[in-house]
């Protein structure tokens, strides 16, 4: 009996002790803050936040509003249907989109909540986005317009044939296949609160899309601060010379004339995000100088506009920018850029160039709300998802404001994280973020994960990510490695550019360099470490498992790349192929590349337990990649498995594939280094 009794006593103790650390149903419960918007009086901060319903596997958006006199937040919603794309208007209005009656429709709120109203009753609109004029005077909707002819338009009578007919480039993007329909930016005028339902369409008859699809948003469009103009971003190509250009350019709409006219001439990359000062006197915007490089340097522009000079105001800071704002003075912008693997806010005057780092904690910063004293930025770390800090300009100091997840986090006990400085093959010094256990103990030892970041120009910052979530993986027990290997923003834009067309040499070296230093330590088991990632990651896995020389005991790739020649031949984006991995297999000169770095060269040397994991719709990386992987290591007898979801992309989004996603990822992992 009393064997029996100390046998329940642990049972619940370690049950107890599991309820602890942050799961994956646990991670779905966590509330997400997007935003955080200054009103026009400078005292109330507009902001979103989205649950998830894993039942329903659905997911709301309320708003909220943070008084900054008053050290308070309001929840201003609380309806079943999500209020998104939520902004000021004048007099401290909110606008917003919302589907509680017959579809999308914009809607008018006062910032307590009390009265709202609905604008429009727009019929069979497909509306995908929206920006109000800053005197409220119009609305521009992204528009779902269908321009090009379907399989039924051509032979009217099979109404039922499910066919495409295709002669040209990107019929498909990232996760969908083109539509027939081109994303316009539509203006509707309003006079005394009278909507005018005829709308004018900024790009007219063109086939193209008014921001850059699939992603761009209201982002990419900006109203003058007198709403007498629209400046868009657009990349006004079609088939394969989209799929082969990253040139999109910025594009001025005047309301009164109806007249667009090109701003950025002789721009040769992406420019994007156009942002008008206080003032209405200058503009800015983020731009990359190379056509086909769609991970090179992201600057800031700016425009006088009284005598049209450009200035590049970030040319000499060693950094990509992410996100920018104005200064109410109209003299300083503040941007976020990458670093030493964090994001960091930065200041940069307009007139003397002189900058500064403003912050500098281990976090990430990723939205920014600019007032005369302080910015009201969205901040997380890989141990805290996102809330709302209040910063001083003048001293740094940062203050939290908000804190969402209260209640929930109180009782986890959460990872320890620790900054290592590694030296790699050729002499550098590599930061590693090592994320330990919750209540790590240095004299036991403990399985190790190796993570390989994707991109692959993509930073190891402090996010925190739902899809690879650190805390999740060392709650299960896993100290987790993390190498900002080469190829990664925020250590200048020569270890960024060294990935490039060397995908298979130093960087794979830089993995091995971290996991040799590490698994050095006396906490460590050398004979229970893995190797897991996605994209560049999912492919540095396949790559490793063909050079790891018996350093891991199982991998597991997620939409990796598996084989570059039938990759070339299947992705969507080719600018990024062709100056990632030097362009078409066919030639001559890219044979060498091929053979070097294409991990299905490797397999001869596959021994070792993998997981494969891949999406039905993304196309980026198509589900062959993942499919050739997996025939290979059951072809070879190697112990594998293949993980496949049909409706989902490059990632994973819906909750209750994300939580399938982390159970068979956690019972893989178990089975080899538990």
């Amino acid at each position: 009996m009393r064997s029996l009794l100390l046998t329940i006593m642990t049972f619940i103790s370690v049950v107890g002790m599991s309820q602890n650390v942050l799961t994956p149903e646990q991670l779905w419960k966590l509330k997400r803050l997007n935003g955080g918007t200054l009103s026009p009086d400078g005292k109330l901060i507009l902001y979103e936040v989205r649950n998830y319903d894993v039942i329903t596997n659905k997911s709301n958006n309320d708003l909220f509003i943070y008084d900054i006199k008053k050290n308070k937040s309001i929840q201003i919603t609380a309806t079943p249907f999500s209020e998104i794309e939520a902004q000021w208007g004048k007099n401290n209005t909110i606008w917003f989109l919302s589907s509680e009656k017959e579809g999308l429709q914009v809607w008018k709120i006062t910032s307590d909540g009390k009265f709202k109203f609905q604008i429009s009753n727009f019929k069979d609109l497909e509306i995908e986005g929206f920006k109000i004029a800053p005197d409220e005077s119009s609305f521009v909707l992204i528009q779902a317009i269908k321009m090009l002819p379907t399989i039924q338009d051509k032979y009217p009578d099979l109404p039922l044939a499910n066919a495409r007919v295709e002669d040209d480039l990107m019929y498909r993007h990232w996760d969908k296949y083109h539509d027939f329909k081109k994303r316009h930016l539509v203006l509707y005028t309003m006079n005394n609160s009278q909507l005018n339902t005829s709308g004018i369409d900024l790009l007219k008859e063109e086939k193209f899309d008014g921001i850059l699809p699939p992603h761009g948003g209201s982002e990419q469009f900006s109203y003058s601060s007198d709403a007498k103009k629209i400046v868009y971003t657009s990349k006004k190509m079609v088939g394969k010379n989209f799929a082969l250009s990253t040139n999109s350019q910025l594009y001025e709409f005047t309301i009164e004339s109806k007249q667009t006219k090109l701003l950025t001439e002789g721009y040769n990359g992406y420019d994007v995000n156009p942002n008008f000062s206080f003032d209405g006197k200058s503009m800015a915007w983020q731009s990359m100088a190379e056509d086909g490089h769609e991970s090179g340097k992201n600057d800031i522009i700016y425009r006088n506009l009284i005598t049209g000079k450009d200035v590049n105001l970030t040319k000499e800071i060693d950094v990509s920018v992410t996100d920018f704002q104005w200064h109410p003075n109209n003299k300083v912008i503040y941007f976020i850029a990458a670093t030493l693997g964090t994001k960091q806010i930065f200041e940069i005057n307009i007139e003397t160039l002189a900058n500064r780092q403003l912050t500098n904690e281990e976090c990430d910063y990723v939205s920014l709300a600019v007032t005369e004293e302080e910015i009201f930025a969205g901040r997380q770390s890989m141990i805290a998802p996102t809330d709302l800090f209040e910063i001083s300009i003048k001293k740094g100091k940062a203050k939290q404001i908000t804190e969402i997840n209260k209640e929930l986090l109180k009782e986890i006990d959460l990872p320890t994280i620790e900054k290592r400085w590694v030296e790699t093959t050729d002499g550098k010094r590599m930061l590693v973020w090592m994320i330990f256990p919750p209540k790590f103990d240095a004299s036991k030892k403990y399985p190790a994960l190796l993570y390989c970041q994707g991109g692959p120009q993509s930073p190891v910052s402090q996010f925190f990510s739902y899809r690879w979530n650190f805390t999740v993986m060392a709650s299960q027990g896993y100290v987790v490695i993390a190498p900002n290997r080469r190829g990664l923003p925020g250590f200048g834009q020569e270890w960024n550019d060294a990935i490039s067309l060397d995908w298979g040499g130093q960087a794979m070296k830089d993995y091995l360099s971290a996991v040799d230093n590490i698994t050095t330590e006396p906490y460590i088991d050398v004979n229970r470490v893995g190797a897991v990632g996605a994209s560049y990651g999912g492919y540095s896995v396949y790559y490793l498992a063909g050079i790891h020389n018996n350093r891991f005991k199982t991998f597991v790739a997620h939409c990796g790349l598996f084989n570059l020649e039938s990759w070339y031949g299947t992705t969507e984006e080719l600018f990024f192929a062709n100056h990632d991995i030097g362009g078409p297999y066919w030639k001559p000169e890219n044979k060498e590349f091929y053979t070097k770095n294409s991990p299905h060269y490797k397999v001869d040397q596959w021994n070792t337990p993998i997981m494969v994991i891949h999406g039905g719709l993304d196309f980026r990386v198509p589900e062959s990649e993942g499919m050739q992987a997996f025939q290979v290591a059951q072809l070879k007898g190697i112990k594998s498995k293949y993980l496949y979801f049909p409706e989902e992309s490059h990632w994973v989004t819906s909750p209750q594939n994300s939580l399938v996603w982390y159970r068979e990822f956690f019972e893989w992992l178990a089975q080899d280094l538990k």
